[in-house]
């Protein structure tokens, strides 16, 4: 398994990130990058003039991530050269009316399952359920299938986003990549480091993502108390205080992270579904805690893999955390790189929701405000 990859700036041009090496024959080419920049006919058109076989996966961001960088407006190609591993892309658009467990549904089945090791899927970030989506494609996925991926971002504006699959880009796209092989190793950690604070409350009203009432009261309205004057800025503000949910009978929380909100319908609505019952609390990040997390989320990669470092990490981490480290940022992510090696390649995106399985043995689903990596290598033959 090889690796070659480059970034784009306004500012810099093309340049590569990873060693020079004798031209790749790659099969896969990740793409994460501004909405501009991956609308950009010509940038498109180099990274597919150089990997003319590869199939091309990606979308927009709230910032892209290359080795320990984190840039805003830019683009990250990373090419993937597998020799023992083999590719099939498939990519559906919504249909309206269509649900997101249903779009999930026809996703996986339209991969061949014989020995699907690991599905990566990327999808709009602003018209999916991203919790039914998940349980559309665990759904019908063979059970020894892994299944990650993210939520396309776009910035803090939350307005649109866009999904990139070969010669399709566009809003309200559903995309994935299926990795097929024994000799495919894959990685799985998912970690957040928020802390939740103030009272417990019970969703009284909510329909699947859509919240209405806490306790009887208008959520919005609670929510814009907590906030005080950041309460102008939602749904952006949001992203500073995500709300822990506990169902009812379950012996772990999920946190969930605001999409929009609709002052007519006094409703606020999360990437995953907040459902009646529930149990809530508000939650806030720390610095120290969110890096820790992330570091976490790397170690619990590695448990994974056999004794070989990973050739790949694919980091999807929350625009949320990205908020609130700020200039610091990157330090979670050199946190990863502390953990994976130098020898391992990093590229990945900020998120509006990530997919992963929360342990090992537990089938993937939504989450917000994580650090999620996925790390690949694979397992050369006995000699």
């Amino acid at each position: 398994m090889d690796i070659e990859q480059f970034h784009w700036t306004v500012s810099h041009g093309w340049r590569l990130q990873s060693p020079a090496q004798a031209k790749l024959s790659a099969q896969l080419v990740l793409i994460f990058g501004s909405a501009s920049a991956l609308q950009d006919l010509t940038l498109m058109q180099q990274v597919r003039s150089a990997y003319p076989q590869a199939t091309l996966l990606g979308c927009s961001t709230a910032g892209e991530i290359c080795d320990t960088w984190v840039r805003d407006q830019s683009l990250v190609a990373t090419a993937i050269e597998f020799e023992y591993t083999t590719v099939q892309s498939r990519a559906i658009e919504l249909i309206p009316g269509e649900s997101s467990y249903e779009a999930g549904k026809r996703l996986a089945q339209a991969f061949e399952a014989e020995d699907l090791t690991h599905l990566f899927v990327l999808s709009d970030g602003i018209q999916v359920n991203g919790s039914d989506l998940v349980r559309g494609l665990m759904a019908h996925l063979p059970p020894e299938t892994t299944l990650t991926g993210g939520l396309s971002g776009d910035g803090d504006r939350f307005q649109e986003t866009w999904v990139l699959c070969d010669q399709v880009l566009q809003p309200g796209l559903i995309a994935a990549v299926g990795l097929y092989g024994d000799r495919l190793q894959v990685g799985v950690g998912s970690l957040g480091g928020w802390a939740p604070f103030g009272p417990k409350r019970t969703i009284t009203k909510s329909i699947n993502n859509v919240l209405y009432e806490l306790d009887g009261q208008s959520a919005l309205a609670l929510y814009k108390n907590y906030l005080g004057e950041q309460a102008a800025d939602l749904p952006a503000a949001g992203l500073l205080f995500p709300l822990s949910v506990r169902l009812e009978g379950a012996s772990r929380t999920v946190v969930r992270t605001i999409l929009s909100v609709d002052e007519a319908a006094q409703s606020m609505t999360f990437a995953g579904d907040v459902p009646q019952g529930a149990t809530v609390q508000l939650m806030r990040g720390s610095f120290n805690r969110l890096v820790d997390g992330a570091i976490a989320a790397a170690e619990t990669s590695l448990a994974h893999l056999s004794a070989q470092p990973p050739t790949l990490a694919i980091l999807i981490s929350c625009v949320g955390r990205k908020l609130v480290l700020k200039q610091r940022v990157e330090e979670e992510v050199e946190g990863v790189r502390s953990v994976v090696g130098e020898q391992t390649y990093l590229t990945g995106f900020y998120s509006y929701g990530e997919i992963a399985p929360a342990a090992e043995g537990c089938s993937a689903e939504l989450h917000n405000q994580t650090m999620t990596i996925t790390t690949l290598t694979e397992q050369a033959l006995a000699k």
